[in-house]
């Protein structure tokens, strides 16, 4: 065996397949694939093959259409018949008609149908119970070893080396990056290691330092004897059932999710390897476990009462906690890992390798690939219960209707506020997010008119706290705790060089400035989103989104590795707690508190003290109202709290939560990453263009054009309980355009408010797909609220 490559995959699966072959789609030969033993003896083997395309990302949408594309092309077993999604209730209804909405934004031709086209498409059916249906004629169906040996047959044709019977015993890494791997082969020194180890990525990971968290799951589905005549069926997926079907000969396999479901190798306090001679295997026939699938598929398919049982696979895959791949580079320099496909692997097996050889080679994602990133997981994944506990709750209510705002219950408390306590007190509802238990909205402050509950889906669980809250914002004052928001410390004599090349705003400007800036990729794509905070001369404080601190720091971290700086960049989010004190008389609250003025201007920063308790205070806003973020060293959390507390009540302060802060950040016309923009729009798209200083060189300046075709445009809707959400499509002169970024409604301007990005100017009238129903908007000038 080669001694050297520059790309090394492990794993011989679909995925690693399918990586090789990309590579070599965007000229990379050097490339070797090495497998412990044949091709498809992970969980390729034993997958059921269903290709399915639609999903509520926009992202994996596109990945699964690519996937169907390149399918056509392989010689795979390709069946594109079609598939069938039922609804048995009319809350199930409801998500499939938002689900058809979705479906135009992409081009997919997913359709309505009536139960009776449904039992013509899927004559075995029983349409006893069901209310509606949806069918998308491209889905299909695929072989799963033919088409990970058709991905390997590509790859190697164009140059790559592919090595079975090799089994890995290490990964060399050295100054933080991969340098080599180690088989029983012998070694072979490397630039870059691609983990698409499947079921055994974890262990993988860990031989690098590197923790992947994903689950072996026990997943089941039984192929049937011969027991019809009929020739194209769709796939059919039942999700109120629970189960799923598809044609196999003249049988069916039938598969689905039941509500005690079996993590396999894991225990709660440790990650148990994988038998190191499991390969080509399945796990032992669990027909007890199976009853509930088994007892459900006989009420859509009668004939599954009846039908002999020709084998029932048990094979294990690999999830993750939230259902969501594990894709990209690790915090270990070279170290790629693509894995934890939870059970729709082969649905997104040509997309993953697609935009995995494109990450390898641009050194960076071509698309907005952070929910799938394998750094999006905090550090409780490392413990092993609490990764157990997310991906049993996510296997077990795999095909539950997820309305808007619904909170995971698992590994719950976790990280909490100093002023957690208080909150529990005064009737928080929290929600939870990377692991922070945060407030949504307390219902102690519920009681307001029900007038205002949006129709439909929008208004499932709503509260008329949320107004409440949301009013005295505008009104009074709003104390918010946001101690979950990240917090990174960029320091040392390259700190200012380093935030100057990042940010596309000026940053080193004087001590206590706070700045508002985004990081953009290459392409000029808004990367990162937050503010600085120049505390020093050679320390600065970013402040960011809950969910993208370990996103915002890996980015940093690599820019100054390319960079060679020396920056010192710390994860400081645990040390300080900070509270949002905002609205008309915040000033006199707070004025009450501290013996220095808190006059000093908007987006600068001072030490104060408030009460007895040292703070640094932001004069920065997230709802578009007068006031400061107030930040002080964790012990002091709970003191501080209290204190604004007691001295806002004569002033009819009132505590929020997260939900009034995007009903005020909407109204406001405040972007969100990861929404409103993201890694494939662009600062002067975005609406955001006052933040690029063109006086000075910054990573992705010469890709950005100041005057784009599209802009992030507001939109209000004629009938303001229709609420969309995301994902919408927007309609205009009857062309499906664009899709909704985000929306909601503003209790101040009383309006339903939704955000896209549109070739349009203000005064232009289109239509949002809100359930099924068009309904006609404006686009109008931000914000809406002076």
């Amino acid at each position: 065996m080669s001694d050297s490559a520059r790309i090394v995959i492990i794993g011989g699966g679909v995925g690693g397949a399918s990586v090789a072959y990309h590579l070599t789609q965007l000229g990379e030969r050097d490339v070797v694939l090495l497998e412990r033993d044949e091709l498809t003896s992970g969980s390729t083997f034993h997958s059921a093959g269903l290709v399915g395309q639609l999903r509520a990302d926009p992202t994996l949408t596109r990945m699964n259409q690519y996937s169907v594309e390149l399918y056509r092309t392989l010689d795979a077993g390709w069946n594109e018949c079609g598939g069938i999604k039922l609804a048995a209730t009319p809350e199930r209804m409801a998500e499939i008609r938002r689900q058809i909405g979705w479906a135009r934004t992409f081009g997919l031709p997913l359709e309505e149908i009536s139960v009776a086209e449904a039992v013509e498409l899927f004559p075995l059916m029983d349409p006893e119970g069901v209310v509606g249906a949806a069918y998308l004629p491209t889905d299909g169906q695929v072989d799963p070893s033919q088409l990970c040996y058709a991905l390997a047959t590509r790859a190697r044709e164009g140059g790559a080396t592919l090595r079975t019977r090799t089994r890995v015993l290490g990964i060399k890494v050295a100054g933080g990056r991969v340098t080599g791997v180690r088989t029983d082969q012998g070694d072979i020194d490397c630039e870059i290691v691609v983990n698409c180890g499947g079921m055994f990525a974890a262990e993988i990971g860990r031989m690098a330092g590197v923790r992947v968290p994903i689950i072996p799951m026990s997943h089941q589905y039984v192929v049937t004897d011969a027991f019809h005549d009929h020739t194209g069926l769709p796939t059919l997926r039942d999700p109120d059932l629970l189960v799923y079907y598809r044609q196999e000969v003249q049988g069916l396999v039938m598969g689905g999710y039941e509500r005690t479901c079996a993590p396999w190798t894991v225990t709660a306090n440790a990650f148990d390897a994988i038998p190191p001679d499991f390969n080509g295997r399945l796990l032992a026939e669990d027909y007890p476990r199976f009853e509930e699938i088994s007892d459900n598929s006989r009420v859509r398919v009668p004939a599954m009462a009846d039908v002999g049982i020709r084998k029932l696979i048990n094979g294990p895959e690999a999830f993750t906690p939230d259902n969501e791949f594990c894709l990209g580079e690790t915090e270990v320099g070279g170290f790629y890992v693509a894995a934890g496909f939870c059970a729709h692997g082969i649905a997104g097996a040509g997309g993953i390798g697609k935009v995995m050889a494109e990450w390898i080679v641009e050194g960076e994602p071509g698309m907005d690939l952070w929910h799938m990133d394998v750094r999006r997981f905090g550090r409780q994944y490392r413990s092993p219960s609490y990764t157990i506990k997310r991906s049993v709750e996510n296997y077990e209510t795999y095909y539950d209707i997820r309305y808007p705002g619904h909170e995971r219950s698992a590994g719950r408390p976790l990280r909490l506020s100093p002023a957690y306590g208080w909150h529990a007190a005064h009737g928080a509802v929290f929600g939870e997010k990377s692991g922070w238990e945060r407030v949504n909205y307390y219902a102690a402050n519920e009681g307001g008119t029900e007038d205002e509950r949006p129709i439909g889906w929008a208004g499932r669980l709503w509260s008329s706290a949320i107004g409440a809250e949301h009013r005295a914002t505008r009104t009074a004052a709003g104390l918010f705790d946001e101690s979950s928001f990240a917090k990174i410390e960029v320091s040392g004599p390259d700190a200012a060089d380093l935030l100057e090349w990042v940010c596309d705003n000026r940053v080193a400007r004087k001590t206590g400035a706070v700045t508002y800036t985004q990081a953009l990729n290459r392409r000029g794509g808004i990367e990162c989103d937050f503010t600085v905070t120049r505390r020093g001369e050679e320390e600065f404080l970013i402040v960011t989104g809950t969910a993208f601190g370990s996103h915002d720091l890996g980015w940093l971290r690599k820019q100054a590795a390319l960079r060679g700086s020396k920056a010192r960049i710390a994860d400081v989010t645990g040390q300080y707690a900070c509270f949002a004190l905002w609205g008309p008389r915040a000033a006199d609250i707070l004025a009450g508190l501290t013996p220095d003025p808190p006059d000093f201007p908007f987006m600068s920063a001072r030490e104060l003290t408030v009460g007895d308790v040292p703070v640094l205070a932001l004069r920065v806003t997230f709802v578009g109202e007068h006031g400061w973020e107030l930040y002080c060293s964790t012990e002091y959390g709970l003191a501080l709290w209290q204190t604004l507390w007691r001295a806002g009540e004569p002033y009819g302060l009132t505590a929020g939560g997260y939900r009034a802060i995007d009903s005020l950040r909407l109204e406001k016309g405040y972007r969100v990453w990861g929404a409103d923009i993201g890694p494939e729009t662009t600062p002067y798209e975005a609406g955001l263009g006052f933040c690029v200083k063109t006086d000075k060189e910054f990573l992705g300046g010469d890709a950005i054009d100041p005057a784009p075709e599209r802009r992030l445009r507001c939109v209000t809707l004629r009938d303001p309980r229709a609420v969309a959400l995301g994902n919408e499509p927007v309609r205009l002169d009857g062309q499906v355009v664009a899709r909704v970024t985000s929306g909601g409604y503003g209790y101040t301007a009383r309006e339903s408010i939704a955000y896209a990005y549109l070739a349009a100017e203000p005064g232009a009238q289109v239509e949002i797909e809100v359930e099924g129903r068009w309904v006609a908007g404006s686009v109008v000038k931000s914000p809406l609220v002076p």
